[in-house]
């Protein structure tokens, strides 16, 4: 059978060339959606970077589409949800610009502490002032590095050569699994107090949103210099600007911006601040590795085969579709509620199947993988499915366990989860009722009967009057409205639960209002 692929942006040619050996490629750039929409229909697959915007137009459209690529590691310009709903696999490459975004950074660190570019600028405009461009050497100092990826650990393993201390944070890497690359693991507060050099490395998501800011930088070594070629967002611009300028911060490199192009940002004619325009993944062999990649994915994906780095949940297969996707989605939900309530970095899950769940055998990996994904999913910078959620966890150095038992506490099936972090251990546990519906049953041994939706608030309390009440009145006064409500003891008077469900979102304002209410010992916010 013949296969046809439509390419409709430049791509490097060593991947064209391979599609070439195998299926028809037609090149067609610069295609507007109703061209696309138009052309689609003869096409197998579709590759694209991140100039082709696959809406779910195109993706309707592609009546035979079994397989999107993504030259590169963002898949931003594709409509995932309609890709899913059709079946149709997306796959990206997100491993080809990781040494070119390395090198990049590296090179930023040279340049920021020999004063490269502004020494070049000098001599171009005629002039030769040594002594004004004196730099600082990398040997001793001690680089911190802000998330410990792929990239991160290259830069890290890079900078080891140059007798550099290498701090690192990241929430997800076990302090072994640091020690195992070199790194020493730390919280973010003891990274920023103690490097010379800070280079972040983290996907931009709500918990990394100007994690720089004029407060964290506050807490750093005067002289500090500042590195960014990861995401724009990560760093508070403004506050970076004011902090060069006041010589607190003795230099930045950025490489990345909030707006881009950027159009008013504070961060370009402020000397001591290197800027290049998002150049980290702009190398000739960079190019060809992601092409290269991803024409090999579709190959193997159109003769039958799986993509290497799949980024949507691939179908349940039919006959086990009925019984196991239930618990599928159950387990997501738990897994996305744990990992919002659970403190600290996570080191193991374990996995109960009780009840009828025993008898899954093999099948359970699917739900445990769909746990993985609601773990760790909401917080890295690619999307984790039932391909690659083992994988994940492992290169994070988190180890799952799964036990078959036929206690299931009364239920007819109990799924149970179970996370261990570095300060404590949290349990949660669901069952399917025989209507369908799911349930969330217990939460830390506390016993209830929660509808796993919409947005919670889950509070350690004294079992005491009035608590819950002075809760209430605090929602109130926001017009947040309580949807439901359930409270679990052990014995009264003593340590309680209490799970709201609430109609919106619920500030932090609030949420430290609840927190220092008497008899309040916890509270988190969380969106399921």
């Amino acid at each position: 059978m013949t296969y046809n692929v439509l390419v409709s942006d430049d791509l490097a040619e060593e991947g064209i060339d391979i599609l070439r050996e195998q299926v028809m490629a037609d090149v067609q750039t610069g295609l507007s959606e109703d061209e696309l929409v138009a052309t689609i229909e003869n096409y197998d697959a579709l590759l694209v970077r991140s100039g082709t915007q696959v809406t779910e137009r195109v993706i309707e459209a592609g009546k035979r589409l079994r397989f999107i690529g993504r030259a590169g590691a963002g898949v931003d310009n594709i409509d995932m949800k309609a890709a899913t709903k059709r079946g149709i696999i997306v796959a990206n490459a997100p491993e080809g610009n990781t040494l070119a975004a390395t090198e990049h950074t590296m090179a930023m660190m040279l340049s920021l502490c020999r004063n490269t570019p502004q020494a070049n600028a000098s001599m171009q405009a005629g002039e030769w002032k040594r002594t004004k461009f004196m730099g600082v050497e990398l040997n001793e100092k001690t680089l911190g590095v802000v998330g410990l990826g792929r990239i991160g650990r290259e830069v890290a393993k890079r900078a080891a050569s140059f007798d550099m201390r290498i701090i690192g944070y990241d929430p997800f890497i076990t302090a072994e699994k640091a020690a195992a690359m070199g790194i020493e693991a730390m919280s973010l507060d003891d990274l920023f107090k103690q490097a010379d050099i800070i280079t972040v490395h983290t996907p931009l998501i709500k918990e990394t949103r100007h994690i720089v800011n004029a407060q964290s930088i506050g807490t750093m070594k005067d002289g500090v210099r500042i590195i960014n070629c990861a995401r724009g967002g990560i760093i508070d611009e403004k506050a970076l600007a004011d902090a060069v300028r006041a010589g607190k911060v003795a230099g930045a490199a950025i490489d990345v911006f909030e707006e881009e192009p950027p159009k008013d940002t504070p961060l370009i004619g402020v000397p001591g601040i290197i800027t290049t325009p998002h150049l980290g993944a702009s190398t000739v062999e960079a190019q060809k590795n992601v092409s290269i990649s991803i024409a090999r994915q579709c190959l193997e994906v159109l003769h039958g085969g799986s993509a290497k780095y799949v980024v949507n949940a691939p179908i349940i297969p039919p006959d086990l579709h009925e019984s196991i996707e239930p618990f599928a989605i159950l387990a997501e939900k738990i897994g996305r509620l744990m990992i919002q309530i659970a403190d600290g970095r996570i080191q193991k899950l374990e996995m109960v199947y009780g009840g009828e769940l025993s008898t899954l055998g093999q099948s359970s990996k699917l739900i445990t993988h769909m746990a993985i994904k609601g773990l760790l999913d909401p917080i890295l910078r690619f999307p984790v499915n039932m391909v690659n959620a083992s994988v994940v966890a492992q290169d994070r150095g988190i180890s799952v366990s799964e036990t078959q038992t036929c206690e299931s506490a009364g239920y007819k099936n109990l799924l149970t989860m179970k996370v261990v972090t570095e300060t404590t251990e949290l349990t949660i546990a669901g069952s399917i009722l025989y209507q369908g519906g799911s349930r969330i049953v217990s939460i830390g041994g506390y016993t209830m009967d929660m509808v796993p939706e919409g947005a919670v608030i889950i509070s350690r309390h004294l079992d005491k009057p009035g608590v819950i009440g002075r809760a209430s009145t605090i929602l109130g006064e926001s017009q947040i409205n309580i949807a439901g409500m359930q409270v679990g003891r052990v014995r009264p008077g003593e340590e309680a639960i209490m799970v709201l469900n609430v109609d919106g979102d619920v500030s932090e304002e609030d949420m430290q209002a609840i927190r220092g209410m008497p008899g309040i010992f916890t509270a988190k916010f969380a969106k399921i």
